[in-house]
């Protein structure tokens, strides 16, 4: 059913322009790195594309981080105005369910959209500890921080892995090697996008930097310095990569599209 115009609008806005794609790539790479065809993976990337869209649309808003820019242009709400925002936002949450109910196998889709919302709450748990606070007292400032990212980041691209897996029919076994490859680069992830918020500059990250730390957020740069950050995320890449090793047994390259993306994200600039 179509969507009224306005609504229509500010969800091509916020999900067609723009971004790199990460997570609807990690699917169909994971899809194939399981021994299937990328094209398995279509309803997944795009349901995962469509719950980081919204994230990030109500992340933007006023009441959160009050962002103005998102991908060097203005954060939606900015651009549409706050109200037709928060719907949009709403929009592509059903809609993201919808897109992983489509895949034509139903129990295989039951799965995805089991795997779609946890990695959604667990995305909002990360957002509330982030923004909110409450985190455990008992954890260290490095926990702390993992404990956030691991949530608020890496459980959308942990969810890419594994849903854009069970769409090509993986194995138990290439299902755990590929989830320890996804929890690697989410957390690989999120420790170079705090360095680039610290060293990065506004036209080249494509948003506002600076404000994590001016806001009291928990970073790693904070709570680690900029060159223990930069070792951790060396770190996490090697242990993506030694994943991939285990599951790459046949030698046939399947593994080579993750294996780049996971170089790409922690040499990236934006």
């Amino acid at each position: 059913r179509a969507l009224p115009t306005q609504l229509d609008d500010a969800v091509r806005y916020s999900l067609l322009q723009g971004g790199k794609r990460v997570r609807p790539l990690l699917a169909w790479f994971s899809a194939i790195a399981v021994g299937g065809q990328g094209e398995k993976a279509l309803q997944a990337g795009g349901a995962v594309e469509m719950i980081h869209a919204f994230s990030l649309i109500h992340d933007d808003l006023p009441a959160l981080d009050d962002d103005d820019m998102r991908r060097g242009r203005p954060t939606l709400h900015k651009h549409a105005g706050e109200a037709i925002a928060i719907l949009a936002g709403d929009a592509l949450l059903s809609l993201a369910y919808e897109s992983a109910m489509a895949f034509p196998d139903g129990l295989v889709s039951n799965a995805l959209c089991l795997e779609l919302a946890a990695g959604t709450r667990s995305m909002i748990v990360g957002q509330v500890y982030d923004t909110l606070g409450g985190l455990p007292v008992e954890l260290s400032e490095r926990e702390q921080v993992e404990l956030i990212h691991r949530n608020k980041t890496g459980a959308l691209l942990r969810a890419s892995c594994r849903m854009g897996a069970m769409s090509a029919g993986a194995s138990e076994e290439s299902l755990e090697h590929v989830t320890a490859f996804s929890e690697a680069i989410g957390l690989q992830f999120q420790v170079v996008d705090d360095i680039l918020d610290v060293e990065g500059c506004p036209e080249q990250v494509g948003k506002a930097t600076g404000k994590d730390a001016d806001a009291g957020k928990r970073t790693f740069p904070g709570a680690l310095g900029i060159e223990r950050s930069r070792a951790i995320a060396q770190e996490l890449g090697d242990r993506a990569q030694e994943s991939l090793s285990r599951l790459d047994q046949s030698g046939d390259g399947r593994v080579d599209g993750l294996r780049m993306l996971g170089e790409m994200l922690v040499k990236r600039t934006n």
